[in-house]
């Protein structure tokens, strides 16, 4: 005999930021039979319907098909009820983040709209006790020299070890994701190294092969594509910023290569980010419904590239406004890369994690 144990309050959770209607699902097949990538061997996202509608929320937790799914929507504009499966998976996901946060309280303060003044409040704290022991919190005077405000040594420096030290407490969450998911394939035997599935599934996020092999929503496809490697482009840049600190080589020219990449890659996340808050707004259709994780990773990923741009021009400039933009613009650094363990961003793992086990017991 099987026993059932429904999580009621995670029903709850889940329908209220899906909104979808969980019990009004009829199992009927539709979902998987139109998924381009739905495994033949127990396709998804039919059993993961009826376990959200039981409320069977370690069962879900411990399933790595929620990461098969590319959030295409196909299955939601075919669902003869309206259900939402792909907005249902959305969610789950969402609250897997949540669930595997470590520290706990942050993932509750990325994931509820009435604690964002806190989240906010934290960066603009700790960066202002950064300048105070630096010896900069004050405007310096003259052209503008941001490094005059927040001497490099110390920007990095303590950027780095912060970084740093919040990944590692994430990691702690990762490693259990991965022992959930493992725990639901007792029986599977891995068919490879867990190094050889990692590389193949990095060859396969490169070359986005999966959100082309999705039959509809083609711009979601690009705006992504754009995201990603806008956002690779802009790393790149950020790491090369810091070694040119070092070799004295730094503020760089609008005319430098790097600054060039730069300034391309924003182009390339205005673009993309453009792409998804339309659709988001307008073709609701294409991406689903929208709740607040998704907006504030949007949001903060848009602010963070068009404060990025205002500050170099600002520089140039020699505007009156600039360091403010400047600290502005660190709370948004903050907000993106700092807290990323703990909002929408962290998906790049959570999937990246889940994908790694399914290649490597040959679930595909």
């Amino acid at each position: 005999m099987i026993e059932i144990l429904p999580d009621i309050d995670f029903k709850k959770e889940l329908k209220k930021s899906s909104g979808s209607s969980l019990s009004e699902c009829m199992q009927c097949g539709t979902c998987s039979a139109v998924c381009s990538l739905a495994p033949d061997d127990r396709p998804f996202p039919r059993k993961e319907m009826i376990w959200a509608a039981w409320g069977l929320k370690d069962k879900l937790a411990a399933n790595p098909d929620l990461w098969l799914c590319h959030q295409c929507g196909d299955c939601s504009t075919y669902c003869p009820r309206d259900v939402k499966p792909a907005d249902v998976l959305s969610s789950v996901r969402q609250i897997i983040y949540k669930q595997n946060a470590r520290p706990a309280f942050m993932g509750k303060l990325l994931s509820k709209p009435a604690l964002l003044p806190i989240a906010i409040l934290i960066p603009v704290i700790i960066i202002s006790i950064i300048l105070l022991l630096a010896g900069t919190l004050s405007i310096p005077e003259g052209p503008v020299n941001y490094s005059k405000f927040f001497p490099h040594a110390w920007l990095n420096g303590s950027f780095s070890v912060i970084t740093l030290l919040v990944y590692g407490m994430a990691t702690i969450g990762f490693v259990k994701f991965y022992h959930s998911i493992k725990s639901g394939f007792p029986e599977a035997k891995p068919k490879m190294s867990l190094f050889k599935s990692m590389i193949q599934v990095k060859i396969e996020v490169l070359r986005h092969s999966k959100f082309t092999d999705c039959e509809n929503k083609k711009s979601r496809t690009i705006a992504h594509f754009l995201l990603f490697y806008g956002f690779l482009l802009l790393l790149l840049v950020t790491l090369y910023a810091i070694v040119a600190v070092i070799i004295e080589a730094y503020p760089m020219a609008l005319t430098d290569p790097f600054k060039i990449i730069g300034n391309i890659a924003s182009l390339m996340l205005i673009v993309g980010l453009g792409i998804f808050i339309y659709n988001r707004l307008f073709n609701k259709s294409t991406l689903g419904n929208s709740n607040y994780s998704d907006w504030l990773l949007l949001i903060s990923i848009f602010l963070l590239t068009l404060s990025g741009i205002v500050v170099q021009f600002a520089r140039f400039g020699d505007w009156n406004l600039a360091y403010h933009l400047y600290f502005f613009h660190l709370v948004c650094v903050w907000f993106v890369i700092i807290y990323l363990p703990y909002t929408k961003f962290a998906h790049m793992v959570y999937r990246f994690i889940a994908l790694s086990f399914a290649n490597r017991i040959g679930r595909k």
